[in-house]
């Protein structure tokens, strides 16, 4: 199945949408009497009536979140070829895309945090091109920009903002017009959302959004480590990713290194940005889908023992079947 994948033939699309709805079966067994899906945080909402969420019907719910992530796929698909990354394009990163967006339950759902990864997408590819921009501005504003926009439908997504000056920090020498660039296209989006709330007399409201950043990070986790044992072997194959990864690190090109450090530091904020709010739930961590994706999608390209690597793919999805079933 990787080698098929490997390649660029337009049919793995097909097959790809398939796979999507293959990796939902548990929840079409077992179909949840209700779902409920906010689309927008509360402070959105104010301002912000989308007559969508809650009146969606479970098979419904499910099978829009079905075709997001195939679409989302698509789009990373895309995205990773154009840059690069890999060692040669195919369907591997659509392939380990949709198979992240299935480890658990929550993730097979309409949620916040997998809207956000259309702009979360979006991000890693404007930030892929800084390196290869002369001026910088306008792409750190525009990102800004996106970053407000996914704050605007889940509030963690707000941590994406230190992504910007991480990234210049890779990609560019120091320009402080670029590091100020992106914090003015964030701002501009609040700044019109804090004059709604100011014609609202809620100012004291808006004030509130801001609150969550100054949560402390827990110190203890509760953690049922039944529910997590799928991570088992995603965690061996980013092993053997980041071994793979290094190998070549210094024979590959300064682009694609600086776009692994990146992917990196991307797949950390997604994960430390939790604490931003104190009652979340696990599809959060569909935001560390598409930065991770690329790793294991690495491993994958770059792997030479064709009876290993499929075994391993299949003893993966496997363990992602008998987990979202038990």
């Amino acid at each position: 199945m990787i080698n098929q994948f490997r390649t660029s033939n337009p049919i793995n699309a097909v097959y790809l949408f398939a796979y999507t709805f293959f990796m939902r079966i548990a929840i079409f067994a077992e179909l949840p009497s209700k779902l409920n899906f906010e689309f927008l945080e509360p402070y959105t909402r104010f301002f912000i009536q989308i007559p969508i969420g809650n009146d969606l019907s479970p098979t419904t719910n499910i099978v829009l979140a079905a075709l997001i992530v195939y679409l989302q796929a698509i789009l990373f698909n895309l995205v990773i070829n154009n840059h690069n990354l890999l060692s040669k394009p195919g369907y591997l990163p659509a392939l380990f895309y949709i198979t992240g967006s299935s480890l658990f339950m929550p993730f097979l759902i309409l949620s916040p945090a997998l809207v956000c990864n259309f702009l979360l997408i979006w991000v890693m590819d404007k930030l892929m091109k800084i390196g290869k921009s002369q001026n910088a501005i306008m792409l750190m504003f525009d990102v800004g920009m996106i970053i407000a926009a996914g704050t605007l439908i889940y509030f963690p997504f707000i941590v994406m903002l230190v992504m910007i000056w991480l990234s210049l920090l890779l990609y560019r020498s120091f320009s402080w017009r670029e590091w100020v660039s992106g914090l003015v296209g964030f701002v501009t989006i609040f700044l019109f959302l804090g004059v709604f709330y100011y014609w609202n007399d809620s100012l004291g409201s808006f004030y509130r959004i801001w609150l969550p950043l100054a949560n402390k990070f827990p110190s203890a986790f509760k953690i049922h480590y039944n529910d997590y044992l799928v991570l088992v072997p995603v965690a061996l194959i980013m092993v053997l990713a980041m071994i793979q990864l290094r190998e070549n690190f210094f024979r590959s090109f300064i682009s694609t290194r600086k776009a692994f450090q990146m992917l990196f530091f991307m797949f950390l904020c997604a994960v430390v940005s939790f604490y931003t709010k104190p009652n979340f739930r696990l599809y959060h961590f569909l935001l560390c889908v598409p930065p991770g994706a690329v790793l294991l999608a690495y491993y994958f390209s770059n792997a030479t023992k064709r009876w290993f690597y499929e075994s391993l793919f299949l003893i993966l999805v496997v363990a992602t079947q008998y987990f979202l079933f038990v």
